[in-house]
């Protein structure tokens, strides 16, 4: 399709007008807390895969209330026994679940550990899951999608127990014996690399170890303009819910700041590398560069430059994105981040 969004020139330069709440690290604070208080019980069960290279594992963990969240650990079988791996935790899509055990398994083949975290109440859509939401949202009659689920407060909002959910995965994943602990990468595409923007910014001051996020395409940035010019799903889903709720937009948008990767991602350390697609009308570019561009400009003191960040730039490409040329880029920048 043709070009929809700012100009590239416009795209380096745009800033969002989303604001950031005033309690917004005394609400993560708290969350975080309340999470910490359930045992994290991770736990990791060899499972076959039917490869002969990967060794897997299915992986069970306590995410948000304590709820048991399921995911993958592939390791690769050459590994050096005794030896801890760099890891790479893969949030995953909208829609997605964790797949089938041998599914998705190319950050092992590149000779890393491989952790994917599945999504609590996804997973009907290109991959299988296998983790319930147990928990009912008020807020979102009137409009069936994800998006909008308990978005009336948030306390409720679904989001909230997806990116507590990823924080501990990134806890759970440190927890085994083969991994280094020291060395942590987040990577996504879409709605993964929303969440490897919050879950950046989240484990700052809160958690060591993550060295690198890889945020493709992201979702869930700057939700004022993408509920505004965004055509294809799923940030219309809060667009067809606020047609109905004629009187819910200003306080939507209140609930969605706490949620929001560019507030999220401005308390991030780790160098990242972002993707963008200029044609991209389920994750429009300005939406991705707004997140870009506010990455870790909360830096602990003035005087510091905060994280290095890069951000690839697909010209003619729509959500999918760069894809495999995308993933040798990412496979370099690592490379030279870890040596």
């Amino acid at each position: 399709m043709p070009l929809f969004d700012l100009p590239l020139a416009q795209l380096r330069s745009y800033t969002s007008d989303v604001t950031m709440p005033e309690d917004l690290r005394e609400f993560w604070d708290a969350t975080i807390r309340d999470a910490r208080t359930y045992p994290l019980d991770a736990r990791f069960k060899p499972v076959e895969n039917y490869l002969s290279v990967i060794d897997s594992f299915d992986v069970t963990f306590a995410g948000f209330g304590g709820d048991a969240i399921k995911g993958w650990l592939h390791l690769p079988a050459t590994r050096e026994p005794g030896s801890r791996l760099p890891v790479v935790i893969q949030y995953v899509g909208y829609s997605g679940g964790r797949g089938l055990v041998n599914q998705e398994t190319r950050w092992a083949q590149a000779g890393y550990a491989h952790f994917i975290m599945d999504t609590r109440g996804q997973g009907y859509g290109f991959a299988l899951g296998d983790t319930a939401d147990p928990h009912p949202s008020a807020g979102s009659v009137g409009y069936a999608g994800l998006m909008t689920r308990g978005v009336g407060s948030r306390a409720d909002y679904y989001y909230r127990r997806v990116y507590t959910d990823a924080f501990r995965a990134v806890e759970a994943a440190q927890s085994h014996p083969e991994v280094d602990p020291a060395r942590v990468i987040l990577a996504g595409l879409s709605q993964g690399g929303g969440i490897v923007v919050a879950v950046a910014g989240l484990v700052s001051g809160r958690l060591n170890g993550v060295v690198a996020a890889l945020p493709d395409v992201p979702f869930l940035q700057d939700f004022p303009r993408a509920i505004d010019i965004t055509p294809r799903g799923p940030y219309p889903e809060i667009a067809a819910f606020l047609a109905r709720h004629r009187d819910r937009y200003e306080p939507v948008l209140e609930v969605l700041r706490y949620f929001d990767g560019v507030n999220l991602g401005r308390w991030a350390m780790a160098p990242a590398l972002y993707s963008a697609a200029q044609t991209d009308d389920i994750c429009p570019p300005s939406t991705v560069f707004a997140s870009f561009n506010y990455y870790g400009s909360a830096t602990p003191d003035e005087s510091s430059a905060g994280p290095t960040k890069e951000i690839e730039v697909y010209r003619f490409n729509n959500h999918e994105g760069g894809q495999e040329h995308h993933w040798i880029r990412q496979l370099l920048f690592l490379r030279k981040l870890l040596g």
